[in-house]
Order: structure tokens, then sequence, then C-alpha cells
């Protein structure tokens, strides 16, 4: 078997700088490494439903808006499969097979469904498609039997439960499934970018993000107000590196060569923390420099956008081929699966000839 990627995202919005140094970039890059046999790009609408349900126009109008960020930052549909999840039928029909396979107790552990629901606020009323959505994501890993996942740190619990559902699949009907590893960002600094505010997530629905199609007025003002060190009241004062989102940010941004273009007075991003550290450097001055590394990550991206919005149609067309060979893939494992768990009646002669000679024997004793 060859190594499969699968990964995505659900369609709340525009896509940020969290999702694009916490996956994009590297989505990009594994695309183009040439060591994937097949990459599945999954735009999860069926997912953001779960706590969208009364707001599908919401989820509607956002597959669009991550297409075509997608494709902005690199993600090529001649070498990606980019489909979006409710074309998959298949993927809703395993979901409810895997779910006799995970307890109520266990989903009520795993720490990212916690989290999400605390953010939510849902408390009592949580929507059962939402509380096992765990279950859906394996599901979505599994139809494509899937190798690996790039993912953000946040999303590792969820990696874990789709590996026990596959060990429990496994042990049950027979040698089936793939367990998938999770890749995570090589750096750092990428693993969960904060937001402008300092919070520890950046989240559409806490207002603290940087978009990818934001304006360049737009990102320049965001970082001008971003969260710094909050003790850091004069230029001549030591500051806080550790935790300040400005020098998160630089940490996940920056290159050696940026130095030599916007701040020629220091060799990397060391001696610039260095300076910070002893006191005698402003946030303002950082918050510029980080503004032109930023601005120089994001043109082309925003630039590509906006010449792929001229040819809307293209872009659902891209979407429904990749959908229909999502859906092919998926029919497949679906399949396998069924034939594992012994109910694909139809398909199984030796079941039928078995019943036949035993019914024949019967009526002959």
């Amino acid at each position: 078997m060859g190594k499969i990627i699968l990964t995505g995202d659900r369609p709340t919005g525009r896509l940020h700088v969290g999702h694009y140094v916490g996956s994009l970039k590297r989505r990009v890059e594994l695309q183009n490494s040439g060591e994937y046999d097949e990459i599945y790009i999954m735009i999860a609408d069926a997912q953001a439903l779960t706590d969208n349900a009364d707001n599908p126009e919401k989820v509607r109008q956002n597959i669009i808006e991550v297409a075509l960020d997608y494709l902005a930052c690199g993600l090529d549909p001649e070498k990606s499969v980019l489909f979006i999840q409710s074309q998959i039928p298949e993927l809703c029909e395993m979901t409810f097979y895997y779910m006799d396979l995970v307890t109520v107790s266990r989903l009520q552990r795993n720490p990212t469904v916690k989290s999400e629901i605390q953010m939510r606020k849902f408390e009592t009323s949580i929507p059962v498609g939402f509380f096992t959505y765990p279950i859906s994501q394996a599901a979505d890993i599994t139809a494509f039997m899937a190798t690996t996942v790039p993912v953000g740190e946040d999303q590792a619990p969820m990696i874990e439960q789709t590996r026990e559902i596959v060990h429990k699949f496994n042990s049950v009907y027979g040698e089936t499934l793939v367990e998938p590893d999770i890749l995570l960002p090589d750096n750092k600094a990428c693993l969960r970018l904060p937001g402008i505010d300092g919070k520890a997530k950046m989240s559409k629905s806490l207002g603290n993000c940087i978009y990818l199609s934001d304006s360049e007025e737009d990102i320049r003002k965001k970082i001008m107000s971003m969260f710094t060190d909050p003790n850091h009241l004069r230029v001549e004062e030591p500051g806080q590196v550790e935790g300040n989102p400005v020098f998160i940010y630089l940490d996940a941004f920056c290159r050696d060569e940026h130095f030599e273009q916007y701040l020629p007075e220091y060799k990397n991003l060391d001696e610039l923390k260095a300076h910070y550290t002893r006191g005698g450097l402003g946030d303002v001055k950082v918050k510029r420099f980080l503004n032109s590394v930023i601005q120089d990550e994001l043109r082309p991206i925003r630039e590509r956008r906006k010449a792929i919005t001229e040819d809307i149609p293209s872009v659902y067309k891209i979407l429904e081929d990749g959908s229909r060979k999502a859906r092919a893939k998926a029919a497949r494992t679906l399949t396998e699966i069924k034939r594992a768990m012994k109910i694909n009646y139809f398909e199984d002669k030796e079941l039928i000839a078995e019943q036949s000679e035993r019914f024949r024997a019967g009526q002959i004793n």
C-alpha cells in the first residue's frame, strides 16, 4: 500500500494564518514533495453543520471561501484531490458502523471535544452530531486508507481516537483498515499560533485572526494592535519574549533573509530577541518588522486568490471532479468494510449457496 494523506478544514469562513502555518503550508510542501501516492483534501461541510444546522447558508457560502484559499496557497488539483465531505455519502454509512465501536464515556474524555464544547458553550445541549464528530473524522480518514494526517497539535486527540477505532475494528472483523500517523508542523511555533489578542487559540468566533485574504492595510492594523508583553511599558525596559505573540509569530514566519531586507542591524531572530530581552527595543519597531515579514508571505497568496475569483465556475468544477474521485475511493473502502463485517449479503455467493443447501437439507429431512 502506498503513502496516502487525508486532511481538511471545516468551512466556517475564510482561512487564517493559524490554518496556514498549522497545516496548509505544510500540505503544499507535502503535495510537491513527490513522497505521497495520493493526497485528499476535504472541505468538511457535514462536520460544520453539526453546530450550524440552523444556518446552512453560512456553510454553503463558506465552501467557496475555503476552496479559494486552498488554491491560492498552492494546492494543485492535478496533484491533490479537493472534495466536499457531504458529497461522499459512504462517509455517513461508515460513521454509523463505527459508532458501535466507541462508548459515550470515551467520547466525553476526548480533550478536543471537551474544549470545543466549552468554547461553544453547549453545556447540556450538545448536538449529537457534534458530540460524535471524532467518529465521523475517523470515517473520513479511514475511507481513503490514509497513512498520514497532517494537522495542528489540537487535533492530536482526534487522530488517537481514530487509531483506537481502527484497532477495534481490525480486532473484531479482521485486518481491514489502516492506522494513520499524525504529522505535526516541524516548527514548534506553528503547533498552535495564538490570536492577536494573546489568547491561546486563534478563532474566528473570538475575532482575533489574521486572514490569508486580508488586505495589506487590514494586516498592518491588526499587527500594530497585537498584544505583546504587558510589562514592557518603556523602550529601555527589558521585555519578555516567551509567550509574547509578536515573537511567536516571528518564530513561525521570519527567515534570516528578512533581516537583511527589512532590519539589517540584526543578523537573525536570536539577536532581535536578545536585544528585546535586555531592553532598549520598542514594541512598535518589532511589530513593523513582523508586518513586513507577514506581508511578504501573504501578498502572493492574496494576489493569486484575486485572480482565481475571476472564474468561480472553474473552482466548483474542481470540487465536483475531486468529489467524484473521492467518492470512488471511499466506495471501494466501504465494500471492504462491509465484506469484513459480513453484511455484503447480495455479493456473498458463498452465503447464498450455504443457505440454499441448509434449507434444501431441511426440507429433505
